[in-house]
């Protein structure tokens, strides 16, 4: 059962890396046109403090050392992400909501959670204290890329919330989840398994509403949201059968 879950543990911290790297072409095109247009700079801002909390707890709870180095990985890779937002943000505006966000999230509560967990806790009630709040944090993460929804809405577009960065989040979720199965970690596995119907549940919400807008568009954006859509809930379904 250890062999098996280091295998996938491993195969786990592969998906998350590929979901770190999945906006790599949207960033690509920031940089390029010099603008963050209508991308949304909360999810990233998000998983900046996800990855950050979650290696606090992987480093903090003992054998968690696959967490720590995936998310270790994932803070350097959001850290770049927010950093270009801050450059390319179209108006002082949408910089200084950046700022603020990033001000409250990454720095004041992470900060005041590794304090208040350091200085006021310790053994079993620091790893459970942090276990909660990276529980919390996952349902946020998860469900932070749809503030996007407004823009799909307004400009009649899925393109501001980029598919393989849902597709990954979906992955990344059902690999840590069974991970957690194995090493009998509640808070990787309740979290996980939460994001499993975030992420199902916005997808489905984000492909009507895309067919809605685009009905006699773009066939081709239609057919990639249903096949999505179809594997999420084949996914579901032998995940239910399984329990």
């Amino acid at each position: 059962m250890k062999d098996l879950s280091f295998y996938v543990g491993v195969i786990g911290s592969i998906i998350s890396v590929l979901m770190f790297l999945a906006p790599v072409r949207t960033f690509w095109r920031i940089i390029k046109h010099r603008s963050t247009e209508e991308f949304q700079s909360l999810p990233y801002i998000c998983t900046l403090l996800n990855s950050s909390l979650w290696t606090y707890y992987g480093i903090t709870r003992p054998g968690s050392y696959l967490v720590a180095t995936v998310n270790g990985f994932g803070i350097l890779v959001e850290a770049v992400y927010v950093t270009l937002f801050f450059i390319y943000a179209p108006t002082k505006a949408m910089r200084a909501k950046t700022a603020i966000i990033f001000g409250i999230l990454d720095v004041g509560f992470l900060g005041a959670a590794i304090a208040a967990t350091r200085l006021a806790l310790e053994g079993e009630a620091r790893i459970d204290a942090i276990g909660f709040m990276c529980a919390g944090l996952n349902i946020i993460m998860y469900a932070s890329p749809l503030s996007a929804m407004k823009t799909v809405v307004t400009t009649k577009s899925v393109e501001f919330m980029p598919f393989m960065l849902s597709f990954f989040f979906f992955l990344n979720g059902g690999i840590w989840a069974f991970y957690a199965l194995l090493v009998r970690d509640i808070f990787l596995g309740k979290c996980k398994a939460i994001k499993e119907c975030c992420e199902f549940n916005g997808r489905r919400s984000t492909t009507r509403t895309a067919n809605y807008l685009l009905k006699g568009k773009d066939k081709t954006l239609e057919l990639k949201s249903f096949v999505l859509h179809f594997l999420q809930f084949s996914y579901s379904l032998t995940q239910t059968i399984g329990r």
